[in-house]
């Protein structure tokens, strides 16, 4: 029978069609998964740093005050500012108390150096203070303020038990 409104019937889909859009969006969403892990850094299992008193600590007396002098020594140069040369020795200071003691100093702050029972470090540190944190800088200061800071950071290297 004829169909005298003018109204057709939609025209059907052919089965493999949906077929074909999950087919797509698996591939798209390996292709994502693919660029995701290809491109992710590797977690790579890293020691914990481990710090421990040294050998000899003779040696290490030794260099850390030969490069307390060559601070001092740029510093009387002209070549380092007072700022950076007090940054310099407070860096040295904690760098020595962590390779003799194996108390990781570089990263403590002042009040975690006094709790941690090495009151010399500690006050060595405390004394580079000003100079190294003041808001004005220190390059106006005489230079004797970092041989001062020198001799104590000495001081404290050829004292340590």
């Amino acid at each position: 029978m004829e169909n005298d409104s003018g109204f057709y019937a939609p025209l059907s889909y052919s089965a493999w069609l949906p077929w074909a859009g999950l087919g797509l969006l698996f591939l798209v969403a390996a292709w994502l998964a693919f660029v995701f892990l290809s491109t992710r850094q590797r977690q790579r299992a890293v020691p914990a740093a481990s710090f421990g008193p040294t050998s000899d600590p003779s040696i290490l007396k030794r260099d850390y005050l030969r490069r307390i002098d060559a601070v001092a020594g740029e510093a009387a140069a002209g070549r380092l500012s007072a700022r950076a040369s007090h940054q310099e020795l407070s860096l040295l200071i904690r760098s020595f108390v962590r390779d003799i003691a194996g108390i990781d100093a570089p990263r403590m702050t002042l009040a975690e150096l006094h709790r941690q029972g090495i009151p010399a470090a500690a006050l060595a540190v405390s004394s580079l203070y000003p100079a190294e944190f003041s808001p004005e800088p220190r390059d106006t200061e005489p230079r004797d303020s970092v041989a001062a800071a020198a001799e104590t950071a000495r001081e404290l290297v050829r004292t340590w038990n």
